[in-house]
């Protein structure tokens, strides 16, 4: 087994629409020389120049690079491709794997993508899920918005949003407007111009800081980029935006759960397997930070999509003063009302004619699910 294989590997996952412009994204990421080490996934080798790059054919659907790059074309299912490429590294055949980047289609829903990563069981050990960054064309982006729910799926789950050719936009209101509806479809996304930008840098944006070793768990759950304090936002919330002329936009929103209080870990337990087992389907993604009651001082890292958790984690200690449990929601046509007030029941602090948590407890159907 290579002894230098430091598990589990952060993986990137790189989403947007036909035209974003990851393709010349990615060929940005595989100059840069922070990125050596880095094995990029992507659906077909044709879209991306890498010729003046290419070194040999290490085999089937693998290409290694001069400057220690790996591309692999996704053969068959993802998951395969990523067991092989631990295969390759436990036995030496790459030397060292530092991150993953994968591309998903410009059509592409990315929950499946993520589910692949986050739920397969010979998967969850060697590889960790660092962020989703999804890419936006300023030119042609609310278009792409209006017509394909799967664009408006890419903007909600990303952890980051790269925005593109914004220099080829003339009018400045136009592209305030853009930004606006994406902060909007994404409260928590960190939004972010391509041009200038270090490429490597677009990719670190989950839990742990690749350079500090340490955790930053506002950027990762988004506070950091959002700067809102309020507890939800979705369609037609305060904000006084017209939804109407964006159909899609409506059906997605994004939620956040606040409790300032330490939880016994059966409570976070039975709250969650409830809501995924009720909401499952409209959850895009589920991130949080939990204060548990058993162990205050080291807390645990919650990470899901749709009915899927990532096996919880537990980091060393608290990154920051602020303790108590917060939990960020991305839904698509998810009842705001009926997670809030399921989770107030959790906290003990039920609204009028709901349930608190001992009833909850002995009987978790007391409200209805939608």
């Amino acid at each position: 087994m290579n002894p230098q294989a430091a598990f589990p590997i952060p993986v990137s996952v790189l989403t947007g629409f036909l035209g974003a412009g990851k393709t010349t994204l990615l060929n940005r990421l595989l100059k840069d020389p922070e990125l050596t080490d880095t094995a990029v996934i992507i659906n077909e080798f044709g879209d991306v120049a890498i010729d003046h790059l290419l070194v040999e054919k290490a085999s089937d659907g693998v290409i290694e690079l001069s400057d220690g790059c790996l591309c692999c074309t996704v053969r068959g299912e993802l998951v395969d491709t990523l067991a092989d490429l631990v295969d390759r590294l436990q036995t030496g055949r790459i030397q060292r794997l530092a991150r993953v980047v994968i591309e998903t289609t410009g059509l592409a829903d990315p929950v499946p993508v993520l589910q692949s990563i986050m739920g397969h069981p010979a998967l969850i050990h060697a590889f960790r899920l660092d962020g989703v960054i999804s890419v936006v064309d300023a030119v042609n982006g609310s278009a792409s918005l209006d017509a394909h729910v799967e664009a408006v799926k890419q903007v909600a789950v990303a952890d980051r949003i790269v925005l593109t050719k914004s220099d080829l936009v003339d009018d400045a209101d136009w592209l305030e407007s853009l930004k606006a509806r994406l902060t909007r479809l994404n409260p928590g996304a960190e939004l972010r111009e391509v041009e200038g930008a270090a490429v490597a840098r677009l990719l670190q944006c989950g839990l742990y800081d690749p350079a500090t070793k340490t955790a930053d768990v506002r950027r990762w759950l988004g506070e950091a980029a959002a700067h809102d304090h309020h507890h939800h936002h979705g369609p037609g919330d305060h904000h006084g935006h017209d939804h109407a002329t964006h159909h899609h936009d409506a059906r997605v929103g994004s939620l956040s759960l606040v409790h300032a209080g330490a939880l016994p870990f059966s409570t976070v337990e039975m709250f969650l397997d409830l809501l995924l087992s009720t909401q499952g389907d409209k959850l895009l993604r589920i991130k949080g930070i939990v204060e548990l009651a058993e162990d205050p001082s080291r807390p645990l890292v919650i990470h899901g999509v749709q009915k899927m958790l990532h096996p919880p984690a537990r980091l060393p200690a608290w990154p920051d003063a602020v303790r108590g449990t917060r939990l960020v929601l991305i839904g698509i046509d998810l009842p705001q009302d009926y997670v809030q007030r399921l989770f107030a029941a959790f906290v003990n602090k039920p609204t009028i004619d709901t349930p608190d948590r001992e009833a909850m407890e002995n009987n978790p159907l007391a409200i209805a699910g939608r």
